[in-house]
């Protein structure tokens, strides 16, 4: 499974989600941020559920209805606790991400969105 992480989500989450077999983009490492539109946009053509803590990229989607390959927002939870809470939702919720729906996910409690139907 593919997942572009935020610039605002832990860098060293790339290695560990690498060890548990995703394919991991990190927009930290590009020369510079392009912006959450730039972000989304690419997440999307290539493939990939996006991660970020920005509740603007549900914003871009439910609201402008930008396209995307599913949405991960993380809240309130340490840069450690980041990777195991994104691999529990990939785990659980990675088949519908990829058709568009947007989870938001803090330690002991997650909200689904599921795709919308006209896209």
């Amino acid at each position: 499974m593919k997942v572009l992480l935020d610039t605002c989500v832990y860098g060293g989450g790339v290695e560990i989600l690498e060890a548990a077999g995703y394919d991991v983009i990190w927009a930290g490492n590009w020369p510079r941020d392009p912006g959450d539109e730039e972000i989304l946009r690419r997440a999307y053509s290539e493939g990939r559920i996006l991660i970020t803590l920005d509740k603007d990229f549900g914003e871009l989607a439910v609201l402008f209805r930008k396209p995307h390959c599913g949405i991960i927002r993380l809240v309130d939870l340490s840069y450690t606790q980041e990777p195991k809470v994104c691999m529990q939702v990939l785990d659980k919720y990675g088949e519908v991400l990829q058709k568009g729906a947007i989870v938001t996910a803090e330690l002991d409690r997650l909200r689904f969105r599921p795709p919308d139907p006209e896209t």
